[in-house]
Parts: structure tokens; C-alpha cells; sequence
């Protein structure tokens, strides 16, 4: 039986008769973030922290010969700023789908990528392969960050699926949060007794997009197509499954199954990110949120518009991060955290965070 809230059903569809205005809205909020993607793509290209002008960017990018003959220019524009643009479009997506796939098989509104323990786990890996096997250029850090994540997460996967209820929220949680202690305690140890460890991974972890390469990126864009398309798979199971187990189960679906392949998902989404930018803390949590308040209850809607939150905000944060103290350079996650923080706590205690689509 279909159970109607506030207007709309708790799955998503919109009963006869009632003029589809979240549908609507959803659908410009899409087009007006997939318009603005473009010029922030174009500002992004333009602006940097050494010394090549916005201008002689820009008549690089019309094909001037002059500008295209000035080997400055081109490092600027193509090796340094295109890599690094296409890297925040990425990781955004990434984590934009994965706080909101995480939310919605969680019914936790505050839920992001870290309860999976994808964090931590990349953490320890990167400490691993910097302390004993020699990983010190970029490409290896970000094999060695993609596999300890995956690795962690598979292993959260296991522990949660064991057992009677397996595939829960809470045993999820529980699972991460355990894990996710286990792998900081073990990378603080192995810390501890190396110095020249402690200084790369220190850079690592502070979360950054800089020095990114477009082979870096290459390889993860399987990995990434797969997953999104996993997640849109996914959308008419978790809107199922916010009529809580029992109605889902009703509706022919199975919710640990659910959960599972949602956090596998997420785990592969989260782990490319990590392995491209390090630890990004805060828009895996937004970004899901502002999409639920521009689409309501329509899961594929959130999806989209989450990815495309997410890709939005972290151009602007990585633009930011090179001007606010040129000519040197912030972190983009130092950028997300001064404002996640107040923002989380705003949102923790909006009077709308049960009724948003993720229900308690």
C-alpha cells in the first residue's frame, strides 16, 4: 500500500492529480547546476596561482598562436589546470553520489563516505606503501590510497553482512566505525617511527588537487563509470526502502541485498576519490542534503542533482584555494571544512532534517 506524506508518496511517485511542482523544480535546479559546470570549468582554466594572467589564458584556449607558441602558458593551462579541473569534476561527482547513496540505504541524514571506513583505510595503505615498499610518486600513492579503501570497505562489507540482520544500518555503522578505529591506531603506529613517512603522508592527507595528472585519472574512470551506473540502478530499491524494511520487503526487494550493493558502490566512488584528492571531509554530506531539498523525495533526482552540487562546489573550492593566499596555495579540504563545519552543525539542528526524503 502505498503510504502518501506532506503531498507525495514516501517512494518517490507522485499520486494522480497532484500538480508535480518538486518534479519541476528538480528539473531546472538540474539544468541551472549542469549550465553553470561549464563556466566554472572555463573559470578554472583561466585563473592559477603563478604567474600567467586570465588573459593570456584565454587567447591560449581561442587558439592565438602567439599565446599557443609560449611553452609557460601551455604548461599553466594544460598540464597543471585541465588535470586538476577534470580531478574536482570527478571527485565532486564521486562523492556527491556517494554521501546520498550512503544516506538514503542508511535512513541516516548525517551519514558520509567515512562510516564505510574508506578513509582510514586509504589512510593506512598510503603509510603502508610509503614505509615499506617505496611508494613515493603521486601515481603510487593513488594505487596504493584506491586499494587500501576498497580493501577497508570490502572488509566493513563483510563484518556488517555476517550474521543474523546482516546488511543493516546500524551493523554498517558499527562496522565502519570499529574498522575505520582499528586502521587509524595501526597508521599511528607506523608513524611513529618513521619521520620521512610521517612528512609525505602529512601532505597527502591534508586533501589536495594539486599536482594531478591526466594519467592519473584514466585509470579510475572504469571504476567510476561503473559505480554511477550501479547507483542509478539502485534508485527504485532505496526509494522502496524508505518505507523502512518491511515495506520494501512488501514491494519484492530484499534491504541487506540493497545495502550491500549500495555500499559497494559507494566504496568504489569513495575510494577514487580518495585516491585522486586524499581525504575530503563535509561535501559528501551537503551536497545530498541540498539535493533532497531541491527534489524531494525522488531518489534519481537526488542522485543527479547531489553529483552535480558536489562537482559545482568543488570547482569553486578548488578556485578559491589558489587565489585566497597567492601566490602560494590553501587545500581545498582546509576551504570545505571552514564552512562544512558551521554548515553541519546548522544542519543538525534544521527542524527539516527528518523530512527531507531520508526518514528516520
Amino acid at each position: 500500500m502505498l503510504i502518501v506524506q506532506g503531498g507525495r508518496s514516501r517512494t518517490g511517485s507522485r499520486p494522480t492529480g497532484i500538480p508535480p511542482r518538486e518534479g519541476r523544480a528538480a528539473v531546472w535546479a538540474a539544468a541551472g547546476l549542469l549550465l553553470l559546470l561549464p563556466v566554472l570549468v572555463l573559470l578554472s582554466l583561466l585563473i592559477g596561482t603563478g604567474s600567467s594572467t586570465a588573459g593570456g589564458a584565454w587567447d591560449y584556449l581561442v587558439g592565438d598562436p602567439a599565446a599557443r607558441a609560449d611553452a609557460q602558458l601551455r604548461l599553466a593551462v594544460v598540464d597543471v589546470r585541465l588535470p586538476r579541473t577534470l580531478a574536482a569534476v570527478l571527485v565532486g561527482v564521486c562523492l556527491g553520489t556517494a554521501g546520498c547513496l550512503l544516506q538514503a540505504a542508511t535512513r541516516n541524514p548525517l551519514a558520509e563516505t567515512g562510516l564505510l571506513g574508506v578513509n582510514s583505510g586509504a589512510a593506512f595503505a598510503v603509510v603502508l606503501g610509503l614505509t615499506f615498499f617505496g611508494a613515493d610518486s603521486p601515481a603510487s600513492l593513488l594505487v596504493w590510497a584506491l586499494a587500501g579503501g576498497i580493501v577497508a570497505s570490502a572488509a566493513v562489507l563483510l563484518f556488517a553482512a555476517s550474521g543474523r540482520g546482516g546488511g543493516s544500518p546500524l551493523r554498517l555503522v558499527l562496522a565502519g566505525s570499529a574498522l575505520g578505529a582499528t586502521f587509524h591506531g595501526l597508521t599511528s603506529y607506523v608513524l611513529l617511527g618513521t619521520r620521512s613517512t610521517f612528512d609525505t603522508y602529512r601532505y597527502w592527507t591534508i586533501g589536495s588537487l594539486a599536482g594531478i595528472e591526466l594519467s592519473d585519472l584514466l585509470p579510475l574512470l572504469p571504476l567510476i563509470a561503473l559505480s554511477l551506473l550501479t547507483a542509478l540502478g539502485c534508485a527504485r530499491p532505496l526509494a522502496a526502502l524508505g518505507l523502512g524494511d518491511d515495506g520494501a520487503r512488501s514491494l519484492g526487494h530484499h534491504p541487506g541485498r540493497i545495502r550491500l550493493v549500495v555500499a559497494g558502490a559507494v566504496s568504489l566512488l569513495a575510494g577514487c576519490a580518495v585516491a585522486v584528492a586524499g581525504p575530503i571531509a563535509f561535501l559528501g554530506l551537503f551536497a545530498p542534503y541540498a539535493a533532497r531539498a531541491l527534489a524531494g523525495a525522488r531518489m534519481t533526482a537526488q542522485l543527479v542533482l547531489s553529483a552535480l552540487v558536489a562537482a559545482d562546489v568543488m570547482i569553486v573550492a578548488d578556485i578559491l584555494a589558489r587565489i585566497v593566499i597567492r601566490p602560494w596555495e590553501t587545500p581545498v579540504s582546509v576551504l570545505l571544512a571552514f564552512v562544512g563545519g558551521p554548515l553541519l552543525v546548522w544542519i543538525a539542528r534544521s527542524a527539516r532534517l527528518s523530512t527531507e526524503g531520508v526518514p528516520a
